[in-house]
């Protein structure tokens, strides 16, 4: 075979093409070749799209393919108006655009006024077909050419030009002209109109709208353009007019490599590969393909602007920063994306949710043996590059090292969680060493014990070698974890590959947030949105640690962080993994119940930190950044938390319909906390009612009296329950709530509409916080010193505002505004959460400079190496805070009884914003653009477009 232009020699991961001239030389040539290297490609996973103007039995009729998959065979014919899937089983109707009569009749009406046009000019045409939405004029319709082949194009171009000439028509241009207003005058709305030379066709779809169905399609399953291959014969110019397949190359195409393999008689376009060679070389490249898939050849994920993070060299004193950053996770485990090759600043880690290890404060998220690097070891000067693809949850690795160079991909399976793929190709001397399968089994004495097996499948070629490595994770002895890896292995790497290609994608439809006009800020709320993914478990229970499966920060430990900044984002886009984490509370409830009990309270009192068996395990006492002994009162104090798991259930509830879960546990964790908040309120002699001895969001000031946040949110946890849940318990009881809740002070000046964080915070002295260390986050408890920053109006983070984020029907109409003016310069933003909730805040106020400056600090926290603020693992809650800032501060995206309300306020610098949510089953998608809205739907349902 003739070599292979080097942008073909590549693993692609489906083929678009055309049918005649490219794939075939014409209707009456044999079929068996392409027939045979097209199911071999289908089933190693690869999709092939064929996009023609003839119809589905001229295709399935010469090709006689029944590809058994995974890969799929598709035809988009009748010029977009049909698409079929081919298989093993015979063909299927996916979608078909069915014409009106009233259509027709246009149709009709546009092909005789082209005919009449025509001949008015001296140029006889006739109608030649009446083809489903579409009508066909031959303007050449001489014996001689009634079926010219694809061979003599230039020969046909040069007949149809002198018969135009002849009529004094200047070029086919000028009789596509004359279709186009004949359509227009038939009455017919963005008609479709093209031509081969020798017919022009009037139709209601074209290949364009096959391409963008095809490229939506493919997208659905996980394939960008950039892993796609385009082919065609006829993409340049003929006749004035651009060639048919020209069509493909809709926008949703971009970054696609496409080539035309036909004559070409006026030179292929900028941008489109000349093979030249017909179908024959169309086949070779098809085999080319083939051959690469069967030998193993990973993928080669493309950088798709927007979707990818990128880590060039090597930098040992950024190495744990940046191997968190390229983390992978399945929701079962997470794995850091370390060096390839090892390096002694590198060392990968693998997490498995829940496996906690340990006693008390010292209870930790046990790493377990990984799987994504190789023995051989990295020298220093090697050029290394990675790469995270967020759109597949593929790292991609290329080394050059001492000569030699190899590249691999590793994923953790979103669709098989708890397996794991890394597969690699280079020199065979660095790849020695991976041969076999060997087994280990880490005990915890907390949670019983996980078993890893691994397994290596080398091939060697010429020079090269590749070594396909799987690693499966199961709990409990090594029998399960050997059964899912013979089941996977059984399957096969590619179709391994495919099935987490197509979960992500999935994923994705339902979550994706897109953002024109911000490059940067879109890349990074992407790599929230995909961390946030990946952390989570979709089925049993997910205990979510600040710093998810990435690190060893705060030991793995379960904060409020999760049921707050987290639940939200999973509940509007995937609540199975939201079910998921409540499942987490709801299992420990009585654990909490029990807490309560010991503290004299009734219901139920929820850790502050806790881990695997709910209990309170939050240290009493730390070591400070001076060196001092700092006691820690929040495991005491910041009792908020029981709160907050209840509204993360009320979040659950009303995003996800889930009618089972309200009618069950939901009941229960409502009234159980709001028992809870009805034993520890305290009322005075005036008939006021009290909590008192807390601490709230901002921890530099503990052991305060009438919080605000925490006395707003404990009134809506006991007016929550009797309305949801008060069916279920003692009217006295229920009174007894409603009477606790209209008590309750909440710190509100009727005249300012400000909330005093607490009692006596604004006797506190004033301190010049932003005058003295300047715009952004500082850990002002190090700076001021703890002791004396509890005398001071300093805020750590987010406290009063937190209930305009979480409670906005809680709080006094118009008290936003006051409320970010006052604590807003105070406020330090030691916490991480802290800036994309303002971000949120602002937004709503379309305060947009300032929110701009919060939400772009959010959401490139991890990614800004220079005090290496992922080197203990990514801070994920602040993850689940960009998500809110933008689905419900600049979107002003919320659930509203039976419906959605949406609010935007975005900038003038965005393009546009859209943001993918499923609400109750239905999947949502808002697009704004300036002042436009669109809202789409897969099912009806109440949506409430509002303007301030």
């Amino acid at each position: 075979m003739e070599d292979l232009d080097a942008a073909l020699c590549r693993r692609f991961e489906a083929c678009v093409a055309d049918w005649d001239g490219t794939l075939v030389p014409d209707r009456a040539a044999g079929a068996e070749p392409l027939r045979q290297v097209v199911e071999g490609l289908c089933a190693t996973g690869f999709d092939v799209v064929v996009i023609t103007g003839t119809h589905v039995e001229n295709v399935d009729g010469q090709l006689r393919a029944r590809p058994p998959g995974p890969g799929r065979l598709l035809f988009c014919v009748n010029r977009g108006s049909e698409v079929f899937g081919c298989s093993e089983d015979g063909l299927v109707l996916i979608s078909r655009r069915e014409t009106t009569a009233a259509e027709n009749a246009q149709l009709d009406r546009a092909a005789a006024l082209t005919v009449e046009r025509l001949a008015a000019r001296g140029l006889e045409a006739t109608i030649v077909a009446q083809r489903l939405n579409r009508r066909k004029v031959d303007i050449i319709p001489l014996a001689e050419w009634a079926d010219p082949p694809k061979a003599r194009i230039a020969d046909l171009v040069a007949a149809v030009e002198a018969r135009l000439a002849s009529a004094g028509i200047k070029s086919v241009e000028e009789v596509v002209a004359v279709a186009h207003a004949a359509a227009t005058e038939a009455g017919m709305v963005n008609a479709r109109i093209s031509s081969d030379a020798k017919y022009v066709e009037i139709g209601l779809t074209d290949k364009a709208d096959a391409a963008r169905w095809t490229f939506n399609d493919l997208w659905a399953h996980g394939i960008a353009a950039g892993d796609v291959l385009v082919a065609g014969d006829e993409f340049g110019e003929l006749g004035g007019v651009p060639g048919s397949d020209s069509l493909i190359l809709v926008p949703e195409a971009e970054g696609a490599l496409a080539v035309t393999v036909g004559a070409e008689p006026f030179g292929a376009p900028p941008g489109v590969l000349a093979l030249h060679g017909g179908p024959a070389r169309m086949i070779e490249v098809l085999e080319d393909q083939l051959r690469r898939r069967r030998e193993g050849q990973p993928p080669s994920p493309t950088r798709t602007p927007g979707w990818c993070v990128t880590v060039e060299g090597l930098e040992p004193e950024h190495e744990r920063s940046r191997a968190a950053i390229l983390t992978v996770g399945d929701g079962l485990i997470g794995t850091t994306g370390s060096l390839l090759l090892s390096h002694p600043a590198a060392a990968s880690e693998t997490r498995t949710a829940g496996f906690y290890d340990g006693e008390g404060a010292e209870e930790h998220l046990r790493p377990c043996p990984a799987w994504n690097q190789l023995d051989a070891a990295l020298d220093s000067a090697a050029r290394v590059s990675r790469a995270l693809d967020l759109r597949t949850g593929v790292v991609a690795y290329d080394v050059a090292h001492n000569g030699a160079t190899v590249s691999a991909v590793a994923f953790s399976s979103l669709a098989e969680p708890g397996t794991a793929v890394l597969w690699t190709q280079g020199d065979g001397e660095l790849l020695t060493q991976c041969s076999g399968a060997r087994e280990s089994t880490v005990t915890s004495s907390q949670t019983g014990s996980v078993t890893v097996h691994v397994s290596d499948t080398r091939r060697d070629g010429a020079g090269d070698a590749v070594v396909e490595r799987l690693a499966v994770y199961a709990r409990g002895d090594g029998d399960a974890a050997r059964a899912r890896a013979a089941l996977v292995s059984c399957r096969g790497i590619n179709a391994v590959h495919r099935a987490h290609r197509e979960a992500w994608a999935t994923r994705w439809a339902d979550a994706d947030i897109s953002l024109r006009g911000d490059d940067d800020l879109q890349r990074d709320i992407r790599f929230a949105l995909f961390q946030l993914m990946g952390a989570v478990a979709t089925t049993g229970e997910a205990a979510l640690g600040a710093r998810g499966l990435s690190g060893d920060g705060y030991n793995g430990h379960v904060f409020w962080d999760s049921d707050v900044f987290v639940v939200p984002f999973l509940a509007a886009t995937c609540p199975a993994a939201a079910r998921a984490m409540i499942e987490y509370r709801v299992r420990r409830l009585a654990t909490a119940l029990a807490r309560a009990r010991a503290l004299g309270r009734e219901g139920a009192r929820f850790p502050w930190e806790s881990a695997s068996s709910g209990r309170e395990i939050t240290p009493t006492m730390v070591i400070g950044p001076r060196g001092e002994r700092v006691v820690v009162r929040t495991g005491e104090m910041e009792e908020h938390i029981v709160a907050d798991v209840a509204w993360a259930a009320c979040r659950y509830a009303d995003w996800s319909g889930d009618r089972s879960f309200e009618s069950g546990p939901f009941v229960r964790l409502l009234v159980e906390t709001a028992r809870y908040w009805a034993s520890r309120i305290e009322s005075d002699a005036d008939g006021s009612a009290h909590i008192r001895h807390v601490i709230g969001p901002d921890e530099y000031h503990d052991d305060v009296d009438d919080n605000a946040f925490t006395n707003v949110i404990a009134r809506w946890n006991l007016r929550a329950a009797a309305m949801r849940a008060g069916a279920h318990c003692d009217n006295d009881e229920v009174r007894r709530w409603n009477a606790l809740a209209d008590r309750l002070v909440d710190g509100l000046d009727a005249q300012t509409l400000v909330y005093e964080q607490f009692t006596g915070f604004s006797g506190l002295t004033p301190f010049p916080l932003r005058e003295k260390y300047g715009p952004g986050p500082i850990a002002a408890d190090s700076l001021i010193g703890f002791d004396r920053v509890q005398t001071l109006q300093v805020v750590k983070q987010a406290d009063t505002l937190m209930l305009h984020l979480m409670l906005p029907g809680e709080v006094h109409q118009g008290s936003l505004g006051p409320n970010l003016d006052r604590y807003l310069p105070i406020t330090a933003h030691g916490s991480s959460l802290s800036p994309a909730v303002h971000a949120a805040l602002l937004a709503r106020m379309s305060r947009h400079a300032e929110a701009l400056e919060l939400l772009r600090f959010a959401a490139g926290i991890d990614l800004d190496e220079a005090s290496n603020p992922a080197a203990r693992g990514l801070h994920v809650a602040t993850m689940g805070g960009v998500w809110l800032a933008m689905a419900e501060g600049f979107a002003g995206i919320q659930a509203d009884g039976d419906g959605l309300l949406v609010r935007p306020r975005i900038p003038e610098a965005w393009e546009s914003l859209t943001v993918n949510v499923v609400y109750r089953g239905v999947r949502v998608r808002v697009r704004i653009r300036g002042r436009e809205v669109t809202v789409d739907t897969d099912r009806p349902m109440r949506v409430v477009i509002a303007r301030d």
